[in-house]
């Protein structure tokens, strides 16, 4: 099921420009706001997804830490 949102031109630019190639304008999107989260939708997921989603996101966070590190200590 999708749901259409009436945005402005300027917006539709701005998410078009940041835009990657083989990405959808949704997937942009949930980039761009980095969400949904996991306790924003807990009541329509199960609380098996519900955890799954947000154990992914602990890891990409850790993983987002650690690449930062590497590169802060290349420029050291």
């Amino acid at each position: 099921m999708s749901k259409s949102v009436r945005i402005s031109e300027e917006f539709h630019e701005f998410v078009k420009a940041h835009k990657r190639e083989n990405e959808t304008m949704e997937e942009t999107l949930r980039r761009l706001i980095g969400g949904p989260q996991p306790e924003d939708v807990a009541g329509i997921l199960s609380s098996e997804t519900a955890m799954t989603m947000r154990d992914r996101l602990e890891n990409k966070h850790e993983t987002d830490a650690e690449e930062k590190h590497k590169l802060r200590e290349r420029f050291e």
